[in-house]
């Protein structure tokens, strides 16, 4: 299986660059199928041998070709990001029908991250339609991320799909808005894929490093307490901790807790 490695970076690097389009139109209401990539800058469009994942930005040294203005870094990280999580991902799995789900949900979250820290929204484009895909693939092929022997089935999807939609909403009211509605649906989405647990652990591994985010700007960066920080990236990097290590973290949990 070692082969297929290579060919999941290539497809990660390739889903990073279309992932980079969605991150740019999607908040501005764009297509992000029609017309064809183009700088952000000038408005030309970007020629196939200047559109290579990673390697036209390392050529081009960051610049647009034609109008010399400096490209995000946002664009390499994104698409070297997806590569390495698609190797993670086939590495954990295997190749599988439900391999393929797990990269296109990775592919969603590193989108909600993105768009949510430079707009502070995540996009119902993304998390409804994935929600009504997670609660069909739950049903007829994912795995228990946290029991990867057990396969998850529509009940524990569902469940999953309720408890992360109630428990958001339940926030968001006592919180009196400091939870938006994006979280909530992205809740949802993630409870569907990896059931109530990934709901709670997402929600741990969130809390705890949007905490020290929230710290650190406090003390370093001059920040107030009620500087508001999109929770959004913290919630998808706790999803896929738990989609990756889910079943190692509960069994370590249990190994301590009933000693």
């Amino acid at each position: 299986m070692s082969a297929l490695y290579p060919l999941a970076f290539l497809l990660g690097l390739a889903a990073g660059s279309f992932s980079n389009v969605c991150i740019w139109r999607m908040p501005r209401g764009q297509s992000v199928l029609w017309p064809a990539s183009r700088c952000p800058h000038c408005g030309v469009p970007i020629k196939a041998r200047d559109n290579v994942p990673l390697l036209s930005y390392l050529l081009l040294r960051g610049r647009c070709r034609h109008c010399g203005h400096r490209i995000s870094a946002r664009y390499p990280l994104v698409e070297a990001l997806s590569g390495a999580l698609y190797v993670l991902i086939l590495w954990r799995f295997g190749p599988q029908v439900k391999t393929l789900f797990y990269l296109a949900f990775a592919s969603a979250l590193v989108v909600i991250t993105f768009i949510d820290l430079e707009h502070q929204i995540i996009p119902d484009e993304i998390t409804l339609p994935g929600l009504a895909l997670g609660l069909l693939a739950g049903w007829l092929f994912l795995a228990d991320p946290f029991q990867r022997a057990s396969a998850l089935g529509l009940k524990a999807s569902l469940l999953g799909a309720l408890v992360g939609f109630s428990l958001y909403y339940l926030i968001a009211v006592l919180s009196r808005g400091g939870m938006g509605g994006g979280d909530i649906k992205l809740m949802a989405l993630v409870g569907a894929v990896e059931g109530y647990k990934g709901v709670l652990l997402s929600t741990l591994v969130g809390s705890f490093l949007g905490s020290l985010v929230g710290l650190y700007l406090m003390l370093f960066r001059g920040r107030g307490r009620k500087t508001k920080i999109p929770f959004g990236p913290f919630l998808a990097l706790g999803a896929l901790v738990g989609l990756l290590w889910g079943q190692e973290l509960l069994q370590l949990y249990m190994t301590y807790t009933w000693r």
